[in-house]
């Protein structure tokens, strides 16, 4: 079992790994060992996670979320499987504590009565410098 917070915990049946082989440099090491891990969280199958933590999550997961409703996370950092999973399984629980932080709604503010006055007064300013730029009559 997983423990998020003293809320969230996640059954072992949700939570699926396989190991595979990593990719880039390594030598013999990466062509012989599966030491990286693919962890797949079933999270819309999951009723220990309410719906608006999903929804957040499947917003923080991106292209990580799958069509099956899975969050799948790839780890291929160190040579050692074990630190692989560690590492897959930390930032599952980081990313669904996050996903649990209700966002602050924002409140929309216009613009002070000082501020339009001045982006006027900016304006009528260059429109005068742009009609001083044209051809002086007497001359030519």
């Amino acid at each position: 079992m997983l423990r998020i917070n003293d809320r969230i915990a996640i059954e072992d049946w949700e939570l699926t790994e396989q190991f595979i082989r990593a990719s880039g440099p390594g030598g013999q090491n990466v062509n012989k060992v599966s030491s990286a891990v693919e962890l797949r969280f079933e999270a819309e199958r999951s009723p220990n996670l309410p719906t608006a933590v999903k929804i957040r999550l499947r917003k923080l997961a991106g292209r990580r979320w799958s069509k099956e409703g899975a969050l799948v996370l790839q780890v291929d950092e160190t040579r050692s499987q074990v630190r692989n999973r560690e590492i897959a399984r930390d930032r599952l629980s980081e990313l669904i504590r996050q996903a649990c932080e209700k966002p602050k709604r924002r409140i929309p503010t216009k613009p002070t009565l000082g501020s339009k006055k001045r982006r006027l007064l900016a304006k009528k300013v260059r429109g005068e410098v742009k009609a001083l730029r044209g051809k002086v009559e007497g001359e030519g």
